[in-house]
């Protein structure tokens, strides 16, 4: 299915922008510890504008296996990996993310027999936004309607992480009966526990926590609050919306697999020609305005994967506070796009918790 053919004039109109970048003025200090760092923006967007050979993965993207469907009166795409027998999988993904990242994984998965689903979020890539924030379909529920309605799973599997490891919570929080299990990268926090039941490992992760909101939170303050003040600026100029999604591919990714330049490009690349970029900032509004239904308790058997270089490392005892936790798993190295980063480990673990379900 050829779903995005970028006309010769809006692939030009890119480069022009990109070869006509108004840079800012040079920071006082080199380096990563106020942002994205100027030489390396210089460096990949002259590669963006000149070198990138956009519909090289144009074509990879058209030939992938995917679908369109209609639900609650909006567009999804997903992907569909066929396997020769065992638990329909489903992957979400998280921000800044797409579908692209998860492809490696699917295809593993599928070579070990499961078929999996890996839907576009609302307002990411293919999928077009909810006509309205406050939806009487929730992206939870919107997933349970493409896997049981749609395509005719009476019972399935889940995986997420970040964004997608609290849309998978909800999911099996409220289809106990269709979701055999699933599988985060992340976990939701309790809404209130006493303080004196926490234990020091427990501290630690709350510790953990606080200094990573201080030292990286900026960018999901201003997403929760003012998500479209932000977004004129990142639509419209696309060395600024590299530079907003590339700080986070460094910063959240094991120093060991940094994405190569192509990656990083196509989905900047993605963002930019299905003009996403804004409406993948929603979610983040959503959650900050309480809009989201909270997590408040997951029976299903649940694994939870943990990688070195995620924001953030929540243990077991804390995870069990909301989950039925039959898998802990610390793995030694990945980040936070796993999926990408470390397919074959992440794989490996995903196989092991659902082959027994």
């Amino acid at each position: 299915m050829a779903l995005l053919q970028v006309s010769h004039e809006d692939l030009a109109a890119l480069r022009q922008r990109l070869r006509h970048t108004r840079w800012p003025a040079r920071w006082p200090e080199a380096g990563w510890q106020a942002g994205a760092d100027a030489d390396e923006m210089r460096r990949l967007v002259g590669y963006w504008a000149t070198g990138y050979d956009w519909r090289a993965h144009e074509a990879e993207i058209n030939a992938l296996p995917s679908h369109l469907t209609e639900i609650a009166g909006a567009r999804v795409h997903y992907l569909r990996y066929d396997g020769s027998s065992g638990l329909p999988l489903l992957l979400t993904n998280g921000w800044p993310s797409s579908f692209l990242e998860l492809t490696t994984l699917a295809g593993r998965l599928a070579a070990a027999g499961f078929t999996v689903i890996v839907p576009s979020l609302p307002g990411f890539g293919f999928s077009a936004q909810q006509p309205r924030l406050l939806s009487s379909t929730p992206v939870h529920e919107v997933w349970h309607t493409l896997m049981h309605d749609v395509l005719g799973f009476e019972r399935y599997g889940a995986h997420g992480g970040d964004l997608g490891a609290g849309i998978t919570s909800r999911l099996a929080q409220a289809h106990p009966e269709a979701v055999a299990g699933i599988h985060l990268m992340a976990v939701a926090d309790p809404a209130g526990y006493d303080p004196a039941s926490v234990t020091a490992e427990e501290r630690a992760y709350l510790d953990e926590v606080e200094a990573w909101v201080a030292a990286e939170g900026g960018y999901e303050h201003e997403q929760q609050t003012r998500p479209v003040t932000l977004s004129y600026g990142l639509a419209d100029s696309p060395a600024g919306l590299l530079a907003w999604i590339l700080e986070k591919y460094r910063a959240w990714t094991d120093p060991g697999s940094r994405f190569d330049d192509d990656f990083v490009l196509t989905q900047a690349s993605l963002y930019w020609f299905t003009g996403t970029i804004s409406t993948s900032l929603r979610p983040y509004y959503e959650h900050g305005r309480n809009l989201a239904a909270p997590v408040t308790r997951v029976e299903v058997p649940t694994a939870v994967a943990l990688f070195p270089h995620d924001l953030v490392h929540p243990p077991r005892s804390w995870a069990e506070r909301l989950y039925n936790v039959t898998r802990y798993t610390r793995m030694p190295r990945g980040g936070h796009f796993a999926a990408h980063e470390e397919p074959a480990l992440l794989a490996d673990d995903l196989i092991a918790f659902f082959s027994e379900l």
